[in-house]
């Protein structure tokens, strides 16, 4: 049987091949996800921007140094979580993904999910808490743990946070953020 690493390996290189959509003719490089294949956390973003397309890993930008910052808060290595994007192609211009981009995605996703099976899934952002939460208003469910089944993956934990980059450009929302960040320890103690 294969470790989850090794899973996660063939999945990426699946990924790398992946003309499902016009984003791989677009961006440098797939973006697939980084952290620990065994992690009992997984965040989900929306897209890689530029300095992810650059390097090949989530959230490295301003809003990675942000998310990181939030993690040493409560106690949490990067590298003991596991981070992805509902879309692992840079949309040019750095432009929300289109619902066929998003569609066209979402197998992959699914996939690093089943391999993974994380105990909690974070959503940052709206395009990846409607991914999963569809009809849902993130200024309503922010902070909020939600149990939903979801085709392909079964009955899963998701916690809803506003994306960091958005907290980084209006000072309530950061707020916002680091409060509802602060409950992670307790929400996964509370589904143990």
């Amino acid at each position: 049987m294969l470790s989850k690493q090794e899973q996660l390996s063939k999945l990426n290189a699946r990924m790398t091949k992946c003309t499902k959509c016009t984003l791989r003719s677009t961006c440098s490089r797939v973006v697939f996800g980084s952290g620990d294949p065994e992690a009992e956390i997984m965040f989900i973003g929306e897209a890689p921007g530029k300095k992810e397309d650059e390097t090949g890993q989530p959230f490295v930008g301003a809003a990675g140094k942000f998310l990181n910052e939030m993690l040493a808060e409560i106690k949490l290595k990067r590298e003991a979580v596991y981070i992805a994007n509902v879309c692992k192609c840079r949309p040019p211009e750095n432009r929300d993904p289109s619902p066929e981009e998003i569609a066209a995605c979402w197998p992959w996703l699914l996939e690093q999910i089943r391999i993974i099976q994380p105990k909690l899934i974070i959503t940052l952002g709206r395009h990846s808490m409607e991914r999963f939460l569809t009809g849902q208003k993130i200024s309503q469910i922010h902070g909020t743990l939600a149990i939903k089944t979801v085709p392909g993956i079964g009955k899963q934990n998701f916690y809803i946070l506003y994306h960091p980059a958005a907290a980084l450009y209006n000072g309530s929302m950061r707020e916002t953020l680091i409060r509802d960040f602060r409950k992670i320890p307790k929400v996964l103690a509370k589904i143990h």
